[in-house]
């Protein structure tokens, strides 16, 4: 009797560890990695912009060089927003009192003393790329920003599509996408087609997670038999996730594929801010310029078939994964995959700046009985 019970303890306890929210849906936690911030075309050389993004208050500035930089928001001095500032050079400069901040943060210049105090605001690392500007969440990038793995090698035309937010973690958006058993209930179309999706999982790196179609298109009626014959294998379907709220799609027949990126980033009211990319291989010439502009615009179309139908239940779902079956495996691997990740936690980043800043301010007051001595 002693058997049944204990393989009952078993599953119950596995059950238990999908549940735990240590990382998975937790909106205290964020995952390192790169997350997108703002268009690039939103930002003009020499200006600067508040942004709040990760529940945390930051600005955005162009430089003379045109690079865009991300730092926090409040200057260390008393806490004027510096956003009310202006950029001078590749830095930034405090409205209130002109402290100029070099564009790694150190403070470079303090108009009323020779020397100035030993002050910095925080800097993120940030880069560009698909028409955006990304910020990577941690101390220095330890991955590229996310990319398709197969237009990695070549040139690459991307336009951004749809701007979006739902009422959920970005994780929970990012596991509908690999949900087997959905694309019967919600999209049929594909479901017919597919005849029932069926995912490989491999790692692309430790940052990084693919599922991969092995399932080939059903001869099962006349269309169907006319579509496979664009297909030589599995019909393609896959998803490339990167830190777990970054997703690339890539679908379509053996001659054209088409690239879909889901940019998400939860925020500090418990939903997914969310940005559509839509990416295909840089073709020359004028001709080829048509190709891709009508390679994004169907990626689009492509795009808002899947997103049109799971929108109902992104806004009223609440998380709670009691009864985990075999067709949620894609799922549970995925939540696996998180808890290896890196994660920073939101009140130890605000923790972190306050210690910084009382430290940066009590060198202030030494430096200062100092010179009156």
């Amino acid at each position: 009797m002693t058997e049944p019970i204990q393989i009952h303890s078993q599953k119950s306890k596995r059950r238990a560890s999908l549940r735990d929210k240590e990382v998975f849906g937790n909106f205290e936690k964020i995952i390192e990695g790169w997350y997108w911030a703002l268009p690039s075309k939103a930002l003009k050389r020499n200006k600067v912009k508040p942004l709040t993004m990760l529940g945390r208050e930051l600005i955005v500035y162009r430089g003379d060089d045109g690079r865009a930089r991300i730092m926090d928001a409040y200057c260390p001095h008393m806490g004027a927003h510096l956003a009310e500032g202006s950029v001078d050079g590749n830095g930034i400069r405090c409205f209130f009192h002109h402290w100029k901040f070099d564009d790694t943060g150190e403070l470079a210049e303090c108009p009323v003393q020779e020397k100035p105090p030993r002050a910095s605001v925080k800097s993120w690392p940030t880069e560009e790329k698909y028409g955006m500007i990304w910020l990577w969440a941690g101390e220095s990038p330890r991955h590229p920003v996310p990319y398709i793995p197969e237009l990695k090698d070549g040139p690459e035309r991307a336009m951004l599509g749809n701007n979006f937010t739902k009422g959920c973690h970005p994780n929970v958006m990012m596991v509908n996408a690999i949900d087997e058993q959905h694309f019967h209930s919600v999209h049929p179309l594909a479901s017919s087609l597919a005849n029932g999706l069926h995912f490989e999982i491999s790692s692309y790196n430790e940052n990084c997670q693919m599922f991969d179609n092995s399932n080939c298109v059903p001869r099962n009626n006349l269309l169907n038999r006319i579509l496979s014959r664009f297909y030589e294998n599995a019909l393609t379907y896959r998803m490339v996730y990167w830190n777990g709220s970054t997703g690339s799609v890539t679908v379509g027949p053996d001659f054209w594929h088409f690239h879909i990126i889901f940019a998400l980033r939860p925020n500090a009211e418990g939903c997914a801010e969310g940005q559509t990319i839509l990416v295909t291989n840089k073709r020359t010439g004028f001709f080829g310029y048509i190709i891709d502009k009508i390679s994004l615009i169907l990626s689009d179309i492509v795009g808002s078939y899947f997103a049109k139908g799971d929108t109902r239940v992104f806004q009223t779902m609440r998380w709670n994964f009691k009864t985990p079956i075999k067709a949620d495996r894609p799922i549970i691997q995925f939540m696996k995959h998180l808890q290896k990740q890196k994660t920073l936690t939101w009140g130890d980043w605000e923790s972190l700046e306050a210690s910084n800043q009382e430290a940066e301010q009590g060198q202030m007051i030494e430096e200062s009985r100092a010179a009156e001595g």
